[in-house]
């Protein structure tokens, strides 16, 4: 039998624990600098996006409502399978941007 001290040391551990496998689930933001993201012209507000480098953009694009994004359409960031393991910005976009059907 455990006593009080006990039980909350241990229900302090698995919040913290819980905490952390979330952050770690959730991954880091990819930076705009990074080898892969700079290959598609990542930008994390779409509307910096260099419009003579990738004239495929367009006004209202974003990664929110691009196919390939892994949130809802309300989240600030989501995955993306581009870049294994990281987030993507919302308001994001990179040329290859595919309309949510």
């Amino acid at each position: 039998m455990t006593n009080r001290r006990e039980f909350i040391v241990q229900l302090s551990l698995g919040t913290g624990a819980l905490a952390a496998t979330q952050a770690m689930a959730a991954g880091s933001m990819v930076a705009e600098n990074d080898a892969q993201a700079t290959g598609l012209g990542y930008k994390a507000d779409a509307t910096k996006t260099d419009v003579k480098k990738f004239p495929k953009y367009a006004a209202g694009q974003a990664c929110k409502n691009c196919q390939l994004f892994q949130g809802k359409p309300t989240d600030a960031a989501g995955g993306c399978p581009l870049f294994a393991g990281k987030q993507v910005a919302g308001a994001g976009w990179c040329s290859a941007y595919a309309k949510k059907a």
